[in-house]
């Protein structure tokens, strides 16, 4: 009797449900690092093969991007080149899987004076086009683009009251956007006319007074297809000028709700 007794014991025991032993320090370390290198790893492939944030710094798209903005930028858009890796390491020549950029685009590219540097500019010209300026009108290929006028539009920039033109402006092929003038007598309203090469492409700044873009030919010049990161798609959050993302305590006050989740692509009438 007194054995049958332990052997139902010994059968209870087998049956209780086994509590695992608690981790160690070292073993608690070790698996965050896990965790961690995993979720390093995860964000490099998104935001190397898919989509990788930028912030805008400057005020040379206004009024289509401001400062504050964050924006994801599309990697597959255009294919991919050195550039579309971090530190532009990848053992690329030219584009992988290219596809050829659109007039109207809004893309981000690698200065071509200095790869360090991201700007954020509007594609105007396609390889071959010939581009000038003339009193402030954009001629692409001896036409000037259309521009339909905007009341006068009052903002404050620096603790100072600016007033500015603005246009609705459309490209050829269509891809049609709102653009600042401070008037059409300043130092990059008259050009001489550029002709695009092969293989590159002409940005401009949509704050047109206010952008350094390829008509500063030995700033930014001509922009290689291959420097050009991916194209700028949509943004997915907006703080007032001064303000960070990371002052998640200031949202309810600086948060630009009406641009959350904005598509900042042209409104294209017809196409190329």
């Amino acid at each position: 009797m007194a054995q049958d007794i332990s052997k139902s014991d010994e059968q209870q025991d087998r049956n209780k449900p086994q509590v695992e032993a608690p981790l160690t320090a070292k073993e608690e370390w070790s698996e965050f690092a896990k965790t961690a290198f995993v979720a390093v790893m995860l964000a490099l492939i998104i935001r190397t093969f898919f989509f990788e944030p930028f912030n805008i710094p400057s005020g040379s798209m206004k009024p289509t991007l401001l400062v504050g903005d964050y924006l994801f930028v599309s990697k597959p858009a255009y294919g991919y080149s050195r550039h579309s890796f971090p530190f532009s390491l990848a053992p690329i020549e030219g584009r992988l899987w290219a596809k050829e950029p659109q007039r109207g685009d809004i893309v981000v590219f690698k200065l071509p004076s200095d790869p360090s540097i991201d700007y954020i500019k509007r594609i105007i010209g396609l390889p071959g086009d010939k581009i000038q300026m003339i009193g402030g009108q954009l001629y692409i290929n001896g036409t000037p683009t259309q521009r339909e006028a905007l009341p006068l539009v009052r903002m404050e920039e620096d603790g100072h009251a600016v007033t500015r033109y603005e246009y609705i402006e459309t490209l050829p092929g269509g891809a049609t956007f709102h653009i600042y003038e401070d008037g059409n007598q300043q130092p990059l309203d008259n050009t001489p006319v550029y002709t695009v090469p092969a293989g590159h492409y002409f940005m401009m700044g949509d704050n047109r007074d206010n952008s350094m873009d390829s008509r500063v030919q030995d700033h930014v010049g001509f922009v290689p297809f291959e420097n050009i990161i991916g194209r700028a798609d949509f943004l997915f959050f907006s703080v007032n000028e001064g303000s960070s993302i990371f002052e998640f305590w200031k949202w309810p006050w600086t948060v630009r709700t009406e641009r959350l989740f904005t598509d900042i692509d042209p409104v294209r009438l017809s196409k190329e």
